[in-house]
Formats: C-alpha cells, sequence, structure tokens
C-alpha cells in the first residue's frame, strides 16, 4: 500500500467532470471554499460544459483526467460531479506516472469505479468524499464537507453513528473498500472487481429501483464479494423506486436478507451517500468497525 502525500498549504487541486456535467459557477464557487482551505484550484474544461448526458466527449474526458493524473504539480484531483461516464474511460487510462507518485482521487457516485479499479489493481488508497457539487452553501458549514478538509490534511477520524435494529453486533478490521452498489455490480468479473477477502465493504446507492437493488446483491454475493468480508457498512439509499406492484422489502430489509447467514459485523444507517450526511471516507486503508447494542464506531487506522 502506498498512500499518496497528504495535502500542504499551497498544493495544487485539479477539478475535472469525468462524467456527468457541472454548472460553472456551482464549480467556481467549490474552487472558492477549496481555495479558502490554503490550496491553489485549477478547473478543467470539462468543468461548466456539456455534451449530451456527459460534460464532453470520451476523448476530451479522458484527455483531461490522464492530464490531471501525470501532472506532479497536481496532488488531489476533486471530481465536479458523478452521474456516469467513468466505466467509459477506465481501460483507456494510463496509470504508469500516477503509480510512481500517488495522488488522492476524490470523489463517490459514478467515481467508484475509478476507485475499484485503483483498488484492485495498484492498492493505492482513494477518497471516497463529496465532490464539487456537494459543497455549497448550504452544506459547506457541515461536519461532511470539513470531513474531506481533514482527510485532505490527513487527519484520523473516528466516526461515531446511531444503532439500526437490523444490525449485527460485533468487532471487525480490515481495509475499507466498495462506494455505490450499482457501479460494483457493474466491476464484477472485470479486471477492476476487488478483492473483498479480510475487508470492510460500504454500500450506497440512489433512484434505484428497488428490484434491482435485490437483482445486484445477489450478483455480489454470486460473484464471492460477501463470502469473506471482515465487516459489511450500509449507507443510505436515498430516491427509491418501485414498480407498479410494491417489491415488499425496503433496500435494508433487502440487504439483511441477502447476508442473514453470514457472521461478520454489518451496520445500517452510516452517513454514506447521495444527501448532505456523506463523510469521506480513506478506501483502501486499515479500519476498525465497532457495532455495539447502543453505538456504532468507524476508526481510521491509517
Amino acid at each position: 500500500m502506498k498512500i499518496p502525500p497528504y495535502l500542504k498549504k499551497g498544493d495544487l487541486i485539479g477539478v475535472t467532470c469525468s462524467s456527468s456535467k457541472m454548472d460553472l459557477q456551482a464549480a467556481e464557487y467549490a474552487a472558492g471554499i477549496l481555495t479558502s482551505w490554503g490550496y491553489r484550484v485549477h478547473l478543467g474544461i470539462t468543468v461548466g460544459t456539456s455534451f449530451h448526458n456527459f460534460s464532453a466527449p470520451d476523448e476530451l474526458r479522458l484527455e483531461e483526467l490522464q492530464d490531471m493524473l501525470d501532472d506532479p504539480e497536481i496532488k488531489a484531483i476533486i471530481f465536479g460531479r458523478g452521474g456516469y461516464g467513468m466505466i467509459c474511460l477506465l481501460d483507456k487510462l494510463d496509470f504508469k506516472k500516477f503509480r510512481k507518485h500517488p495522488k488522492w482521487i476524490c470523489g463517490y457516485s459514478d467515481i467508484t469505479a475509478l476507485h475499484g479499479h485503483i483498488n484492485k489493481q495498484f492498492g493505492i488508497p482513494t477518497l471516497h468524499s463529496v465532490m464539487c457539487s456537494g459543497i455549497r452553501a448550504e452544506t459547506v458549514d457541515t461536519v461532511y464537507v470539513d470531513s474531506l478538509k481533514q482527510a485532505l490534511r490527513g487527519k484520523p477520524y473516528k466516526y461515531s453513528f446511531a444503532p439500526n435494529d437490523l444490525n449485527r453486533t460485533g468487532k471487525a478490521s480490515g481495509q475499507l473498500i466498495g462506494g455505490n452498489l450499482t457501479l460494483l455490480a457493474n466491476l464484477s468479473g472485470t479486471v477492476s472487481q476487488p478483492d473483498t477477502k479480510g475487508k470492510i465493504l460500504v454500500l450506497e446507492d440512489v433512484g434505484e429501483y428497488r428490484y434491482r437493488v435485490d437483482g445486484m446483491m445477489y450478483n455480489l454475493k454470486r460473484a464471492g464479494w460477501l463470502d469473506k468480508l471482515a465487516g459489511l457498512v450500509v449507507g443510505s439509499f436515498t430516491d427509491s423506486l418501485e414498480t407498479a406492484t410494491p417489491f415488499g422489502q425496503n433496500e435494508y430489509e433487502i440487504i439483511h436478507n441477502i447476508v442473514k447467514d453470514y457472521d461478520y459485523p454489518v451496520a445500517y444507517g452510516f452517513p454514506l451517500g447521495h444527501t448532505h450526511e456523506n463523510y469521506t471516507l480513506k478506501l483502501g486503508v486499515l479500519h476498525d468497525l465497532q457495532i455495539g447494542e447502543k453505538t456504532c464506531k468507524l476508526i481510521d487506522r491509517s
């Protein structure tokens, strides 16, 4: 494991939209906040542009992300927003320079594909974090945006969160991996599918039909993702969708049904996902998970 250098005052952060488009004014606001943290910010040319469902054509999004991965002056890349598009670029990216001089990759949702690929192929930690689209006037003073600020500086964290009736109590230690369930299911059977043995897996999603959540969880189970986990942490599943005939279970009940025969600790309701309650997590580094009857904790041991 090669942890990227933490940021110092004056370091340069690159902002790119490798997936969906982002409004330029919103990106400039986020850049102003990052600047107030003591960093310099470079907004890429994909910020504020639009091309069908994306920020720009594949070739331009690929070129800009590649340039930021290779640029030794850029110490962290914070993505503008998620959506869709990262999966189109993965097999065309060259990570030679990134492997020698790693930097923090920051984002979630669609960026899960990049997190998973880097974890599997290179063992380099990344940040599952709020993106520029989540740094807004109404969120900037929250502990969740602040958690990105602290993580970039290298401050370890200890997150406490409320217990849930579906939790399976216990303690576990292991590297943290995961992210968006849909993207993780898309990585199954590819060179980007992480090794989950002895790991703590985190899951979240947004805007999915519940029957599809059930199907994706079966995908993970059949592909061996769930067999030898150290622990499982389930975040938010927001904007749920139903068919004309309701599925009959919510997302937590669906996941509980899939993992009920395993014995590792499971926690539901961790503040993670497509809401403003979205803590930054260091994927790929050692964590302790403590699930009790009255308190739950996820502790960074890097």
